[in-house]
């Protein structure tokens, strides 16, 4: 179980999707006329709030920046991860899908996952209030409170999953100090939940070509008195066939049983 080692890249998956909600907002500043002068793609990074702070600190002065941030800016981070047992399903149920190799055709197969919840904070950092309000306002409408998103969560076997975002809360921040040139950023925190799935180690099989089960008289019974046999028709068939079954019942009375070790009945 513990130990080997799988990695279905889920949780990365999860955080690029989410970053490309974001990765195309725009800035548009006007003149006195209400012309467009200059429109600027916000570029968006994943990093925590305080990195950004620590960058915009090593150079506060809004009118001399010799450093490579500059504003506007966006970035995120997963905050927190947690298991949501509202959105749990049986186990029992598999995710399948037949392919060839070289051994013949075989099966990749993989369990229902857990449900998990996981909550990204999204940073705005503009040198402007009116640069803040034209990037939240791009994004508030579109969540009611959910977006969703579609995942190709594992693609060896072609899984789907339609992921709701829910925007949790919105926040403001001015980091205003000193004099009318140094103000260092408006700031605005936007909280989200991913309701999401994270699978487990896939697992192959081998098309299965015969069933044997044998019947006894009773629990305490030490040879088998009956036994039935269930193969395709035709034997040549492979798993994504339609095919039909053949089955054979047989019966003993010679004190065997069947050793699957040595396949032979002693």
């Amino acid at each position: 179980m513990f130990g080997n080692y799988f990695y279905n890249e889920s949780l990365r998956r999860m955080t690029i999707a989410f970053g490309q909600i974001f990765n195309n907002i725009q800035i548009k500043r006007k003149n006195s006329s209400g012309s467009v002068i200059q429109s600027i793609r916000v570029p968006l990074a994943y990093g925590p709030k305080e990195k950004f702070l620590v960058r915009l600190d090593q150079q506060p002065s809004l009118n001399n920046r010799e450093f490579a941030i500059t504003l506007p800016r966006m970035g995120f981070e997963i905050s927190g991860i947690s298991y949501d047992s509202t959105r749990k399903l049986t186990r029992v149920q598999k995710f399948k899908r037949v392919k060839t190799s070289a051994e013949g055709k075989i099966m990749d197969y993989n369990y229902m996952p857990v449900p998990y919840n996981i909550s990204f904070n999204l940073y705005s950092f503009t040198a402007t209030a009116e640069g803040g309000l034209q990037i939240i306002e791009q994004i508030l409408p579109f969540f009611q409170p959910d977006f969703t998103v579609t995942i190709n969560a594992i693609p060896n076997l072609n899984i789907k999953r339609d992921v709701p975002i829910i925007l949790n809360s919105v926040s403001y921040e001015d980091s205003y100090t000193d004099d009318f040139t140094k103000r260092r950023a408006v700031i605005y925190t936007l909280g989200f939940t991913a309701k999401t799935y994270l699978f487990g180690p896939a697992s192959t099989q081998k098309v299965i070509k015969e069933v044997q089960s044998d019947i006894y008289s009773d629990t305490d019974a030490t040879a088998r008195e009956e036994r039935i046999i269930v193969v395709p028709d035709p034997t040549s068939a492979d798993a994504d066939d339609d095919f039909g079954f053949t089955t054979t019942i047989q019966t003993f009375n010679d004190g065997k049983d069947y050793n699957p070790t040595t396949d032979s009945d002693e």
